[in-house]
């Protein structure tokens, strides 16, 4: 009896184990410390460090490296315990211009308001919104129906 119970107690206490997770580029030092300003370039970032996590779409299209280990306990959402984000920065002729490394600190927690999202104008139900145009589409004064716009 006291052998079922020692095997249940520990059968619990293990579901009970925090979960571990991590995700994104996997960071090696001496990897990441051999890349230099003004001497590498996009093509010599690509075959040490690999695809970079994503792209800037803006600038001269920054490259991040983005890795994140995070914790949870049974159904709680996770939280990140340790982020490291690279961004390597480059000139217009591609060559490497900076590397600035970020940590969690910089991760943001955002809060949904509630489950609707909020909106200017009045509350209409279900039925208002679904019935609410009858009778207005080609009436006087709400313009043509039909989208035909081959008149001026």
């Amino acid at each position: 009896m006291a052998l079922t119970a020692t095997l249940s107690a520990l059968t619990l206490a293990a579901g009970c184990a925090p979960l571990r997770s991590h995700q994104g580029y996997i960071i090696d030092a001496d990897l990441v410390n051999s890349v230099q300003p003004g001497v590498d370039n996009r093509n010599s970032v690509l075959q040490t460090l690999g695809k970079p996590s994503f792209a800037s779409q803006f600038n001269t299209g920054d490259w991040y490296y983005i890795a994140r280990d995070s914790r949870n306990l049974a159904y709680l959402k996770p939280k990140a315990k340790s982020q490291i984000t690279l961004k390597i920065s480059f000139t217009q002729t591609g060559v490497v211009q900076d590397i600035t490394r970020t940590g969690v600190e910089r991760v943001a927690s955002i809060n949904p308001y509630g489950k609707t999202t909020p909106t200017l104008g009045r509350k209409r139900s279900f039925f208002e919104e679904l019935f609410g145009n009858i009778g207005t589409v080609g009436a006087q004064g709400a313009g043509k129906g039909g989208g035909d716009d081959s008149q001026p």
